[in-house]
């Protein structure tokens, strides 16, 4: 069986550092109340934020640790979103953190069904020349999963179709980040449209800028 790790103390406790950032994702305006969450490796399995619990009223005791088998333990029950946050965790073991928000710009765009396209040389970031939005699937579904799943191939966050973002970072502070800059994209590509599509950098010019932003600090 499984066995979650004991938190370590003081100011590097991972369940307080996600319950920090879950408070910023909402001061920032990337997310409103309780309908974002968080989930970060640890040991066999991963720690997630529990469902509908207010952030401002979290304290450590509240994050619940989930293994990989599917075993929970915790005095609350996991985020109604676990199942796309374990299978991202079990897919994909360089990433150690997923941040889930339905920030306005990307959630417009995902309520279109549009994905983000390279209109700056930002979206490398992401790891590749655009931002994918997967196909709908109801909340909390293997389907969502999937779909999502699908979206982050070869990449490091996508849009969930009437629903919101997923960002993913090799730390808490590069998911966290990241779905603060694929936020701003998003405003960007929504502040273009209103004059038709924007003029495109080439995939060949998103590689290269992901060559180059390679040990600059932006890279995983």
């Amino acid at each position: 069986m499984s066995v979650a790790p004991a938190a370590s103390q003081g100011s590097l406790d991972p369940r307080n550092a996600i319950i920090d950032a879950c408070r910023a994702m909402n001061r920032s305006g990337i997310n409103q109340g309780t309908s974002g969450n968080i989930s970060m490796r640890h040991g066999e399995g991963m720690l997630i934020t529990p469902t509908s619990m207010p952030y401002d009223d979290l304290v450590d005791s509240d994050i619940v640790w989930m293994g990989f088998d599917g075993s929970v333990e915790g005095t609350r029950r996991p985020s109604s979103e676990w199942r796309f946050h374990l299978d991202i965790l079990k897919a994909r073991p360089e990433v150690q953190v997923v941040v889930h928000a339905h920030p306005t710009a990307c959630t417009t765009l995902s309520i279109m069904r549009k994905d983000i396209p390279p209109l700056h040389y930002m979206i490398a970031i992401c790891g590749g020349h655009d931002i994918r939005c997967a196909p709908y699937a109801t909340f909390g579904t293997a389907e969502l999963s999937r779909n999502a799943l699908a979206a982050l191939e070869g990449r490091s966050a996508c849009l969930l179709a009437h629903h919101g973002m997923i960002a993913t970072g090799s730390s808490l502070d590069q998911a966290m980040w990241r779905a603060v800059e694929v936020e701003t994209l998003a405003k960007q590509y929504l502040g273009c449209l209103p004059f038709g599509e924007p003029p495109l950098l080439s995939e060949e010019e998103i590689q290269n800028v992901i060559a180059r932003m390679a040990g600059y600090g932006h890279g995983d």
